[in-house]
């Protein structure tokens, strides 16, 4: 079976909305069309960046659904489903496929963690049960666990297993996957300020935090990378690198969230146990973003 990427280019992990009362879908539909006027290839709804550890059920699904039916074909929607519960990430899977999602994204069991050959089965076991593309999510620095070469080699055999949001910053585990693999296991940069090299290695684009702020950029700079222009990629990296570096001063998304409300794009509150960002990082975050003329 030849496998066909879920998509090129940018894809905005995008940040949820939230209130007292519980989620803003009316500032979730404009940054929806915010990333959609700035050249996003797809979103992911319910990730990490969305704090779809905080979500009951009932949200969760309804926020794909949403995203799906206001997006409307015009980006692809990836929902993000992981769990350190495999039977928990294949009902959200079910559930995402159901409402019309495009793929699914779904990290390493936390926790519980497991063994390389649990990997294996946990994502298999899931893969085997649903009609949709899944993309992996390798972050072990919020994990505790890592995927190995021979684990993605594995795993790549698998038909509905499209690619890898690879955010381990492990270059040499990258190179050896994409060599091992090729194209039965597409790439994309997990962590903005890896884009260009991983690029440059084969990803196909980023899963980005920053899209959220400065969409175009991001969108850019994967076009420039998939042309082969990694003098005018890294140019432009150059000029937002610091951006990329200051929005993980605290964990994410505290800084996204709050460097939004900052430059009039602001997505609410953040649940417990993220809080408001100290005083020091909130000066770091402001003078980055005036240094940009984002301010």
């Amino acid at each position: 079976m030849v496998k066909t990427p879920l998509f090129k280019g940018s894809c905005t992990a995008l940040v949820t909305p939230l209130n007292e009362n519980g989620i803003d879908y009316e500032r979730l539909k404009k940054n929806i069309d915010v990333q959609y006027e700035n050249g996003t290839s797809a979103i992911v709804i319910c990730g990490t960046t969305g704090e779809n550890a905080v979500q009951s059920q009932n949200e969760h699904d309804e926020l794909v659904r949403f995203a799906v039916n206001h997006t409307a074909g015009r980006m692809k929607v990836i929902a993000g489903i992981g769990s350190n519960d495999t039977a928990h990430a294949l009902t959200n899977a079910q559930n995402a496929k159901a409402v019309g999602a495009d793929g699914v994204l779904m990290v390493t069991p936390y926790y519980n963690k497991t063994t390389q050959k649990g990997l294996v089965e946990h994502f298999t076991y899931v893969a085997d049960r649903i009609e949709i593309p899944m993309i992996l999510y390798n972050v072990p620095s919020r994990t505790g666990i890592g995927i190995s070469v021979e684990t993605y080699k594995t795993l790549s055999a698998h038909p509905n297993i499209n690619g890898v949001k690879e955010a381990s910053g492990d270059f040499t585990l990258i190179g050896k996957t994409t060599a091992l693999c090729g194209d039965d296991l597409f790439i994309w940069s997990g962590n903005d300020d890896n884009t260009v090299p991983m690029m440059a290695l084969g990803a196909l684009g980023v899963i980005s935090v920053a899209s959220n702020l400065v969409p175009g950029v991001l969108s850019r700079l994967c076009a420039l990378c998939l042309e082969g222009d990694y003098a005018a990629a890294a140019a432009l990296y150059r000029k937002f690198a610091g951006l990329f570096s200051t929005l993980f001063i605290e964990t994410n998304p505290i800084p996204i969230k709050t460097a939004m409300r900052l430059c009039g794009l602001d997505s609410g509150l953040m649940r417990l146990p993220l809080t408001d960002m100290s005083e020091e990082h909130l000066a770091a975050l402001q003078g980055c973003l005036r240094e940009l003329g984002l301010l």
